[in-house]
């Protein structure tokens, strides 16, 4: 293998070359020549042998690649790693004909079109200050890389220049702006559009926003952020830059700024910060007008690990005998937002290993895990949860997750996927751990396959967390005092808590941040033996609670209240009293 400092190689000459290795006959290789000649000698003999049929440019570049000691690939897109666009310029690829295709422990590996070009490696090194290992490819090959990144390149809108803060000026000329609403195109490329939707964008990701609401009312317009499972109204635009917003968005997003009468969905790629992120859009005409919903999926928090979820020691130690199971079925449920995928993504963080296959199914793929499989179903195409399921088992997975159990036919073939020796991982929505249960026989799957198949199950919440910044003693007024005095009935000792008093640091809000509230329920044999006997809920949750360990979400809230982690407030918005 050659790198940057291979001495330069004696130049071969490639009929020889090919000749020499019987991938041609010495009568191809004069009728090359003259045809070569005819052509006053302006094609290159390899491009000639290509052309005449005698040999493939594979071929010709391996024989190349091989008399100069440098390995030839046959490589793609999906062989190279986007982020290195970073090492080298895409225009100095383009014009040297040469693509980075990964980096490994200080060693970049470089796709060449002329391996015989030494200098070109020295070159590179300079550029990049790291090892370089070339590889051999076609001028072909990595011209349709190259130009896959451009593409990618060119589908990346760049934000980073957009303003912290909407002065009085920005402010001045988009209030003057003044659009035609009849044309849902007009002003889509003004500057005060772009400079608007960028700063809406590129504010929210930077206070950590999870959803962006572009919101029409009778005349008015507002544009609120969700941070921390709330929303509050961030700026409030004029009314007559709607439809020209819209557009631009629709635009950014591929969608059609034509039609307004139906939903439409599409994705956004952008980068701040030097980082890149995904935006989800969905478009939704009402009465006053387009709303606009951005989902944020910033791949920097993609993955947690799962100590830093908030799990109580016995909780977490739980969990990771439950997904470390060789087979059966674990669930996470809960409502929208919860972090159901959160969790799930970080127990496959935590389980990835070189010597087992782990699959997902999602709808979308919100964020690529290395390592892993990923699939999104398109139900329009057919590509259904239970199609792709059916399919994905003829694959040779060890651990499937399937990013939602909604129906009869899905819920089947996992049960039957976990007892045939695989583990599945999976989410529902149940109000508990225990109701999971009666959840999957209601959909249609046997009571007794359930009982056979079923590991554990973890239910979850969202709460706030109090803004360590501005942490004081709570007060109570009549409504705490009565969950107080209800809790006390029930043997509940409750003393001091805390509160946020609101600072800068939280947006006077009192909290920053989240954590989860959790509820692990993992049958015994009592348990499971009258699951297969159609035991009804209230009998599950009797059998549930009979296990010393079994901690419920309102436990685990009034643990963390206790613990000035939240608020009473906080946990008695998602958990029954």
């Amino acid at each position: 293998m050659q790198d940057a400092n291979t001495p330069p190689t004696t130049p071969v000459r490639v009929g020889d070359l090919l000749v020499d290795r019987g991938m041609i006959s010495p009568e191809q290789l004069s009728e090359a020549l003259d045809y070569q000649r005819k052509s006053d000698g302006r094609k290159l003999l390899g491009n000639v042998l290509v052309e005449l049929g005698f040999v493939s440019s594979d071929q010709v570049m391996e024989a190349v690649a091989d008399s100069y000691g440098v390995p030839f690939a046959k490589i793609d897109s999906s062989m190279v790693d986007p982020s290195l666009s970073e090492q080298l310029p895409l225009e100095f690829c383009e014009k040297q004909c040469v693509v980075p295709m990964f980096l490994v422990e200080g060693r970049l590996t470089v796709a060449v079109s002329d391996p015989a070009n030494v200098f070109l490696a020295e070159e590179i090194t300079r550029m990049t200050d790291l090892k370089v290992q070339l590889v051999a490819a076609t001028g072909e090959d990595i011209r349709n890389v190259l130009a896959g990144m451009r593409q990618s390149e060119a589908d990346v809108f760049v934000i980073d220049g957009a303003s912290d803060s909407l002065d009085i000026d920005v402010m001045e000329t988009v209030s003057a702006h003044s659009i035609d609403v009849s044309d849902p195109s007009a002003g889509a490329d003004d500057s005060p559009v772009i400079k608007l939707v960028n700063y809406i964008i590129l504010s929210a990701v930077r206070e950590s926003a999870s959803d962006i609401h572009i919101e029409p009312d009778d005349g008015t317009l507002r544009v609120r952020y969700r941070v921390d499972g709330r929303l509050y109204e961030k700026i409030e635009p004029p009314y007559h830059m709607l439809a020209s917003l819209v557009s631009r968005i629709k635009i950014m997003a591929s969608l059609d700024i034509s039609e307004r009468r139906i939903p439409q969905d599409g994705a956004i790629t952008i980068r701040v910060d030097n980082r890149q992120i995904d935006l989800r859009v969905s478009t939704m005409p009402g009465k006053f007008g387009e709303k606009v919903v951005m989902r944020i999926v910033d791949q920097k928090n993609a993955v947690a690990n799962l100590d830093q979820l908030g799990f109580s020691d016995h909780m977490l130690k739980t969990l990771r005998m439950l997904i470390n199971q060789p087979n059966g079925v674990v669930l996470v449920t809960g409502p929208t937002g919860s972090g159901k995928s959160t969790t799930l993504y970080g127990a496959l963080a935590e389980i990835n290993r070189d010597d087992i296959n782990i699959s997902t199914v999602e709808n979308p793929v919100e964020y690529n895990l290395a390592g892993i499989n990923q699939f999104q179903t398109h139900d329009k195409a057919g590509f259904t949860f239970a199609t792709a399921l059916r399919a994905l088992l003829r694959q040779d997975p060890d651990v499937v997750m399937l990013g939602e159990i909604r129906d009869q036919e899905t819920a089947k073939i996992a049960t039957q996927a976990a007892l045939t020796g695989h583990m599945v991982l999976s989410t529902l929505h149940t109000n508990d751990a225990p109701s999971a249960v009666t959840r999957l026989i209601n959909v249609g799957v046997e009571p007794y396959l359930v009982a056979a198949a079923l590991r554990g199950v973890l239910a979850q919440r969202l709460v706030r967390k109090i803004c360590s910044h501005c942490a004081m003693p709570a007060t109570y007024d009549d409504k705490d005092k009565r969950i107080l005095e209800h809790l006390a009935n029930e043997g509940y000792e409750i003393t001091e808590t805390l509160k946020g008093a609101g600072c800068k640091k939280c947006r006077n809000t009192g909290f920053a941040g989240r954590m989860g509230l959790y509820e692990i329920f993992v049958p015994d044999a009592a348990c499971l033996d009258a699951v297969s006997k159609g035991a009804s809920l209230q009998e599950i949750r009797m059998l549930a609670g009979q296990g010393s360990q079994y901690v419920t979400l309102k436990e685990d809230g009034i643990t963390k209240m206790m613990a000035g982690m939240t608020t009473l407030q906080e946990v008695f918005k998602v958990v029954a009293v």
